[in-house]
């Protein structure tokens, strides 16, 4: 039989899923929301999409569609693809909504700036590619076309490319957010990065080699963005880099001064030294002592006097009374001593041995 750990972990992990679920429909429903809008101007958005291309090409030339579902398809695809990107705040929103419970406090004030920092970032890098390097690199590529070729491009080749190029200018705008991330998780540090600021270099140009066609004008338009914003990264990470470490100074004075305090308790409770009034605590032990000292009076004839000389007078005092005035006297010092460790939260119990070293110690004064 399976015990109420296990039950409560299969419900936690059966209600994590539900919720990923209902995220996840919730997150296609949007898309879907916003495809079926965009669609309706499917080819207007595509024409909008191919200025770049058709601005630069030579007079009486078109794109033309070699697929015979590709007037159709092609402006269906850029539709679908448009409302990805379109949705893409409200999928990280409820990706973040999904995992955030899971986090601390600080991770939380540290994951919404590089979050909503990564989705400008990457529109950035999109409206960079095609307002900035589109009409540059089609006029590059018009200007090339060797002489009695008819540049024509395939309007499902064209939007193949463009979203290729969309997605790496995107990307290579991500670079200050992973700059950041590697600083702060402690992988490196601005100082080192700054110092490897010449093989950064190198590695932008290579990737915007590997990342772009094979012209030099798309090359350096993605080189050096990737370049400017890794000095970015560097920038950003050190002023957040430096006020982790002050909150981190505070937090460390904070525990410091919290474990003070507990090692000044501890050092009071071992000396028997607490914030109780010492009147309280003087009257508490008087009792104390007089409960010591009480024996039962109710049984007349079973009565010892004491007198002032020292000498004990017994009436009719049998071994019986005196086993039933230790039973009553160590009952009272249990009584009083429990009341009084109660006022002082104290976690040790007088034993029975130290109530009878009591008992016999104050027969031992009336003897």
């Amino acid at each position: 039989m399976p015990n109420d750990n296990t039950v409560e972990q299969e419900q936690s992990f059966i209600s994590h899923l539900i919720e990923l679920r209902d995220r996840l429909l919730k997150a296609i429903v949007f898309i879907l929301v916003i495809f079926v809008i965009l669609f309706t101007f499917a080819n207007d958005l595509y024409s909008q999409l191919a200025e770049p291309l058709r601005s630069s090409l030579p007079e009486g030339a078109t794109m033309i569609a070699t697929g015979v579902a590709s007037p159709f398809l092609t402006p269906f695809k850029l539709s679908l693809v448009l409302s990805i990107f379109i949705a893409m705040p409200y999928l990280l929103y409820q990706i973040w909504s999904f995992i955030a419970p899971g986090l601390y406090q600080h991770e939380k004030k540290l994951a919404m700036p590089l979050l909503f920092s990564s989705i400008i970032l990457f529109y950035s890098g999109m409206v960079f590619a095609f307002y900035v390097v589109f009409p540059l690199m089609f006029a590059f590529f018009a200007a090339t076309t060797p002489e009695g070729v008819a540049m024509m491009t395939d309007i499902s080749e064209y939007l193949d490319f463009v979203l290729k190029m969309f997605f790496a200018f995107g990307v290579a705008f991500e670079v200050p957010i992973a700059t950041i991330l590697l600083v702060i998780g402690g992988v490196t540090t601005a100082e080192k990065l700054a110092d490897k600021r010449p093989y950064v270099i190198v590695g932008s140009f290579v990737l915007g080699m590997l990342l772009t066609p094979p012209d030099i004008i798309s090359q350096v338009l993605l080189a050096i963005p990737i370049w400017l914003l890794f000095e970015l990264g560097i920038i950003f990470s050190r002023f957040i880099k430096a006020k982790r470490d002050e909150d981190n100074d505070e937090d460390d004075e904070e525990a410091k001064a919290a474990d003070k305090e507990f090692d000044e308790w501890e050092d009071d409770t071992e000396e028997g030294d607490f914030d109780d009034d010492p009147e309280d605590d003087k009257q508490d032990n008087d009792e104390s002592q007089e409960d010591y000292n009480e024996y039962d009076d109710d049984d007349d004839d079973d009565l010892i006097e004491i007198i002032e000389d020292g000498e004990v007078v017994e009436d009719n005092y049998s071994q019986d009374n005196f086993s039933q005035d230790k039973t009553n006297s160590k009952n009272a010092i249990k009584d009083k001593t429990t009341k009084v460790e109660t006022e002082h939260d104290f976690s040790d119990q007088v034993s029975d041995a130290d109530m009878e070293k009591l008992f016999n110690s104050d027969s031992e004064k009336k003897s």
